[in-house]
């Protein structure tokens, strides 16, 4: 059996393989990315590294670099897809190494961001909400001065009141919500935003599968919390006492930030926190919800046109 080294000198010396030899060579080496490659690591290389890294070169010059060949991060055409080849000297000789590319960047810095942000029952495109693009509106000029002040001076353990944010139908109380969380997030802070509603309904749920105590701590405990249209629900003593009452009481003592969005101002909510299902007056205990409310938020009226309706 002949051996390999003979194969490939009979390989050499065959002259198609020469001349197609020769055009890759020529194609990778006048290559302007292989070029800036080759000028800037001169004083490393001689020809013999060059002639054994062609390989490697060809490899970098077939893949987009900089995102420039690729439509989107999907369809990326790289080997690996969303990371673009850099050419290195590994010893004495030329190397292919692979790092993310800029939309590849990009998205991991995306779903970092969203892991900070935990939504509950509230739509998704809240998470693409940005202080920047909320509308100036003289109705919510100081809504957005106190916004943008407490996420400036935000500190994990500092004492802060956050916001209860009412108003009409509309005016975009659950997208200041949303600008809030991402603007946390880019701090690396953690913020749960809740639809009050549907966050009831699914703990009277949870008394089945044993989860209540476990998603009633969940809520409790993050860092900031976001409570979305308090005053949309039915009021029941359970709702009010055992679950409002409780995460309440215990982030007014542990000093964690709550915001809150509403329909109703205090009096209102106060009124309606009174009533419950029943027909029961329980002025007191709503007066004890509303005590731990303004402990842990100023109120502030978001006024401006019905966003809903564009």
């Amino acid at each position: 059996m002949k051996s390999i080294n003979d194969s490939l000198n009979k390989l050499a010396n065959n002259q198609g393989f020469k001349e197609r030899f020769e055009t890759l060579k020529s194609e990778v080496l006048s290559d302007r990315n292989v070029q800036d490659f080759l000028r800037k690591n001169r004083d490393q290389l001689d020809e013999d590294i060059v002639e054994r890294g062609l390989i490697k070169m060809h490899e970098f010059k077939g893949q987009s670099k900089e995102c420039q060949d690729c439509p989107s991060l999907q369809s990326c055409v790289n080997m690996i897809k969303g990371y673009q080849p850099k050419l290195v000297i590994d010893g004495k000789n030329i190397d292919v190494t692979y790092e993310r590319c800029p939309r590849k960047v990009t998205e991991d810095e995306r779903k970092e961001q969203e892991s900070f942000i935990q939504c509950l029952y509230v739509p998704k495109d809240i998470l693409g909400a940005s202080m920047s693009d909320i509308e100036i509106e003289q109705g919510r000029l100081e809504a957005i001065k106190l916004v943008r002040d407490f996420v400036r001076e935000y500190e994990p353990n500092k004492k802060m009141k956050a916001l209860y944010l009412h108003g009409s139908f509309g005016v975009g109380k659950t997208y200041f919500l949303g600008a809030i969380a991402n603007a946390l997030a880019e701090k690396k802070v953690k913020s749960t935003i809740v639809y009050v509603p549907e966050f009831l309904r699914e703990l009277k749920g949870s008394f089945q599968d044993k989860t209540f105590n476990e998603k009633i701590e969940y809520v409790k405990k993050v860092p900031v919390l976001m409570l979305d249209d308090l005053g949309a629900e039915s009021v029941t003593s359970w709702m009010r006492d055992d679950v409002l009452g409780t995460i309440l009481q215990f982030r007014m003592l542990e000093n964690l930030p709550t915001f809150f969005t509403s329909n109703l101002n205090f009096q209102q909510m106060k009124h309606h926190l009174t009533y419950t299902q029943k027909g029961e007056e329980e002025e007191l205990k709503a007066a004890r919800i509303m005590e731990r409310i303004k402990t842990l938020a100023t109120p502030v009226k978001v006024e401006g046109e019905n966003k809903r309706n564009k």
